[in-house]
């Protein structure tokens, strides 16, 4: 399973609007950026109460971008 697959079935269960979420990922010389669309109605949820959703999620990502030695990777959700 790919990154990118892993984070948008993690967002999925946690959004209304299943179908919205999109990810985009863009590779640069030194990291990967994936950009993450929710529909409005669920951008609070994939952030959560003071952020401990996102957080949580990017935490996650940091770790098995780790363990797979590749580039640095980040995760950033856009309105």
């Amino acid at each position: 399973m790919e990154l990118t697959d892993l984070i948008k079935v993690i967002i999925s269960e946690l959004v209304d609007s299943p179908e919205e979420v999109d990810i985009k990922e863009v590779e640069t010389e030194n990291q990967i950026i994936l950009e993450l669309k929710v529909a409005k109605d669920d951008f609070g949820k994939v952030i959560g109460k003071s952020g401990r959703n996102i957080s949580a999620i990017r935490t996650i990502l940091f770790a098995i971008n780790a363990k797979e030695g590749g580039k640095k990777a980040r995760l950033d959700v856009i309105e």
